[in-house]
């Protein structure tokens, strides 16, 4: 039992020397034409182990994009804003907004790298999901007549709406000036048809 904890750990830690090292290469090279022998040796490991602990340079890309929702979402939980679910979602907005622009060459990088050839489904979209799902909450702020239904679809629409903005973001149709808005409106948008009335009337639009 305690061998295998002792693996696991340092398997967890290789992984997160490999990324590290993507993360420094993606920084001195955004077009990500690193190869992996590169990425090996940035990360002072064997050449086969990059492929070991992920199996292709799309999973590589998917790890480092959910590192990004990791950090969002911990970030969300530290803040635990204040107000209702309309609130809420605008808090977690603006904190994935920061996220992104805090290194936007990099982060530009990873998403691009997501559509890289090889690719398969990840937990990337289940785990964007899962921070707009708690960014929901109970619903406070909701038509009750409504609850069921945005429940189950606004933190998927939600999720669904950052990421294309991010798309826009990384073909520099939206600049990173125009992000925060853009992406505070698509949410406001999702969110305008479930609601209460009274609710309606005062959101921030801007």
């Amino acid at each position: 039992m305690v061998e295998v904890s002792v693996r696991e750990q340092k398997r967890t830690l290789t992984r997160e020397a490999v990324l590290d090292a993507a993360e420094r290469l993606l920084r001195a090279d955004s077009d990500a034409s690193f190869s992996m022998r590169e990425l090996a040796s940035e990360a002072g490991v064997s050449f086969a182990t990059p492929f070991n602990q992920f199996g292709s340079k799309a999973a590589i890309a998917q790890a480092l994009s959910a590192r990004r929702i990791d950090l969002m979402s911990e970030r969300f939980f530290q803040t635990a804003p204040a107000g209702d679910t309309i609130d809420r979602v605008l808090a977690a907005v603006s904190i994935a907004v920061a996220v992104m622009l805090e290194e936007p060459q990099i982060n530009r990088a990873i998403i691009r790298s997501l559509g890289f050839p090889g690719a398969k489904p990840s937990a990337v979209s289940a785990q964007s999901r899962a921070l707009w799902t708690a960014a929901f909450g109970d619903g406070d702020g909701i038509d009750p007549a409504l609850a069921n239904v945005a429940a189950e679809r606004v933190p998927e629409q939600l999720a669904i709406g950052f990421r294309g903005c991010l798309s826009f973001w990384i073909a520099d149709e939206i600049t990173d000036v125009q992000l925060p808005e853009k992406a505070r409106m698509t949410a406001l948008t999702v969110l305008l048809g479930f609601v209460e009335p009274n609710r309606r009337t005062d959101l921030p639009w801007s």
